[in-house]
């Protein structure tokens, strides 16, 4: 290999596929609107997030657009994230652990996180609005603009032998 063979870049990071290039347009129309600049580095980070099912964090897509742009700095990389989130082209994701993972769908959906290893997927699927009322009507004195509903639990490869913990209200 001589250093300028990308195989495996590729498959993470898409070059400029069809896909890829509506994601650059919906990218640079959400940024102007934003009143920010397209940048590589901006772009490199939205392609991987929405490439990417793993809900990663600001390290992990350091990491993986690092291998595109060696030169790409994590502060960088968290800028990135931040603007994306202020556009509306991703979502962050935070915990009460004060960890943040980041998701490039940002269509309605919910989440299971596992307590053990921090992995977040997505559920499909929604919460019937009849069911959501009562919730709001008892928030007297609290107007609700939205909800995210988390299930918190164990993944395959974390459950404990003897079986899980307690459910917590």
């Amino acid at each position: 290999m001589n250093g300028h063979e990308a195989q495996p870049r590729e498959r993470r990071i898409p070059k400029m596929s069809t896909s890829t290039q509506s994601s650059d347009v919906r990218l640079r129309a959400a940024l102007e609107a934003g009143g920010q600049r397209f940048t590589p580095q901006r772009a490199a980070v939205f392609t991987y997030l929405v490439n990417t099912e793993s809900h990663p964090t600001a390290d992990e897509v350091y990491s993986a657009v690092q291998e595109l742009l060696p030169t790409i700095s994590l502060a960088t990389v968290y800028k990135s994230l931040e603007t994306l989130v202020g556009c509306g082209l991703a979502v962050k994701l935070t915990f009460a652990d004060h960890s943040a993972r980041y998701d490039g769908r940002t269509d309605p959906h919910h989440h299971a996180r596992c307590l053990v290893c921090g992995r977040v997927m997505d559920l499909v699927g929604g919460i019937p609005e009849a069911d959501i009322e009562p919730l709001r009507d008892e928030a007297a004195g609290f107007t609700v603009t939205g909800y995210r509903l988390e299930l918190s639990g164990y993944c395959s490869g974390c459950l404990p032998e003897d079986g899980p913990a307690p459910a917590l209200a």
